[in-house]
């Protein structure tokens, strides 16, 4: 943990959707290049936690820090990665991945060039032309991870990235993400519902219980890195995965 003021930090935030309580008094922070997974029951508001940091999405009451400023711009400081890959369909997949540095102020074939490097690095070399419904569902989140990479900010926050993927793909894809964060160490919130994923890549793991979503438990993740998928079992990571889950039936987030 660093001493500096947070790099992402959330305040007291309160967010009501018609009659419907969505965020009730959570706050939380990140430290400079931590990474942070969130996990909690479905619908609890952790997604609507992510577009309220982000700017998306205005909060009825609290505030929102971003390097200890309330008054820091969002847009460019953060990278939200949405549930999905959300690779525009009439884009190939260089132009996807390409579309990040353009966006940041990077001319055509400077984009393009990092683009090339950014999937190469990915594993996607060679099917920079193909587009996202000639590829498999890893290779679009690859391809959706090497976006985020390439967006220039140094906060990351990372919606369920691999929920929808099959067993086998999302282990390979932890293990993109866990060298990637190692090498670029971006500040980054990690929601998840699998409390393995959040163990095998967090520094620290927040616990919300139902909507109205609120941080209930903090589970600091004391254990060296790599982490391999092999390791869930480890002593140390099942007790802490126990921890987890009383929290969790505690908070009424499970039976």
């Amino acid at each position: 943990m660093s001493d500096r003021a947070p790099a992402i930090e959330a305040r007291d935030l309160r967010l009501v959707f018609g009659d419907v309580a969505v965020l009730d008094g959570l706050s939380l922070s990140v430290a400079p290049g931590e990474m942070v997974a969130l996990v909690g029951p479905s619908g609890c508001g952790k997604s609507t936690l992510l577009s309220a940091l982000a700017g998306l999405v205005a909060p009825d009451d609290g505030e929102v820090l971003i390097d200890g400023r309330a008054d820091a711009p969002r847009l460019g400081a953060l990278t939200l990665m949405p549930q999905g890959d959300a690779l525009l369909p009439w884009r190939t997949l260089l132009g996807n991945v390409a579309l990040a540095p353009r966006l940041a102020g990077a001319g055509r074939e400077e984009a393009d060039r990092a683009a090339r490097r950014a999937l190469a690095r990915f594993g996607l070399g060679g099917f920079e032309d193909h587009y996202p419904h000639a590829l498999s569902g890893g290779m679009r989140q690859r391809g959706a991870l090497a976006r985020t990479l390439l967006a220039g900010s140094r906060a990351w926050l990372l919606d369920e990235p691999f929920g929808a993927l099959d067993a086998l793909t999302r282990a390979d894809l932890r293990r993109v993400l866990a060298r990637t964060w190692e090498t670029e160490r971006p500040t980054t919130l990690l929601v998840t519902h699998d409390l393995d994923e959040a163990l095998l890549l967090a520094d620290r793991v927040l616990v919300s219980g139902p909507r109205p979503a609120r941080i209930v438990a903090e589970v600091a993740v004391d254990v060296r890195r790599p982490r391999e998928e092999g390791d869930a079992p480890r002593p140390e990571l099942a007790d802490l995965r126990r921890h987890l889950m009383e929290s969790l039936r505690a908070a009424g987030a499970v039976a």
